[in-house]
């Protein structure tokens, strides 16, 4: 969904089935009304997709569209006196409930947490990742944030839209709003209330990180702030990658 004036002032909730017609057939992405979509949601760790993005997933997997989450790392470095492989084992297990609870499947790129690299062949091997997907619709970190690997899974996912001739709906999403994502300013919202117990469920399978806490301090606040601003209980917030390249309308010009 395309907002004319991209501001809280002039926006309105999204609904999934807004989501879902542009990406079928608005916009860049190929395909028609009615067919069964292909989202992907890009993280830099376990538990990130989820806390940003888990509703909306939650809700295209009920609507019988295919999901998948693709963790950049599988949080190597989250355990405190934990190896990286006992972390990584632990992680990952975490990842796949997750996974399970939102009917979502989990895809590992194989990058090391606290020490992802954005190069050439970095952006080569995951561009072939997420086009073995066939994309119609993409989530992402937005890119400026606070942690590197945030950082890294918003570009990669950027670079890939490009080398891909931007054939797939890209937006991006929030974690830990004013804390580690900076200079945030949505385009458009879901509502989430119907499956914000499904979403907290997948968070809190992430026992090892304390989900449970992290979604009392942080992720409940976005939701009610978010929910607010689109007029309902509850929601997550986007900034969509605009790809449409005829000429603006401004006032006055």
């Amino acid at each position: 969904m395309r907002t004319s004036q991209p501001t809280r002032r002039g926006l309105l909730a999204a609904s999934l089935a807004g989501f879902a017609a542009g990406a079928a057939g608005q916009g860049c992405a190929p395909g028609g009304r009615g067919k069964q979509l292909s989202v992907v949601c890009v993280g830099g760790h376990p538990d990130d997709p989820e806390s940003g993005c888990g509703g909306t997933l939650a809700r295209y997997s009920e609507a019988g569209h295919k999901v998948s989450i693709v963790y950049l790392t599988r949080g190597e470095r989250g355990i405190p006196g934990k190896s990286l492989d006992e972390a990584a084992r632990i992680r990952t297990a975490e990842a796949q409930e997750a996974c399970r609870i939102l009917k979502a499947r989990p895809v590992f790129a194989g990058q090391i947490d606290g020490a992802t690299e954005l190069n050439s062949g970095r952006v080569a091997d995951f561009t072939k990742l997420l086009a073995a997907e066939t994309p119609d619709l993409v989530f992402a970190q937005w890119p400026l944030d606070t942690h590197m690997d945030h950082q890294v899974a918003g570009l990669l996912t950027i670079r890939a839209y490009y080398a891909l001739g931007g054939g797939f709906r890209l937006y991006f999403y929030e974690v830990d709003a004013g804390s580690q994502t900076q200079g945030y300013r949505p385009t458009d919202y879901i509502e989430i209330t119907a499956v914000r117990e499904k979403k907290k469920s997948a968070l809190f399978a992430h026992k090892s990180q304390h989900g449970e806490e992290i979604y009392r301090r942080h992720h409940e606040l976005m939701e009610n702030f978010r929910g607010r601003e689109a007029r309902v209980t509850a929601a997550e917030a986007f900034v969509h990658l605009y790809c449409d390249t005829s000429p603006a309308e401004l006032p006055l010009l």
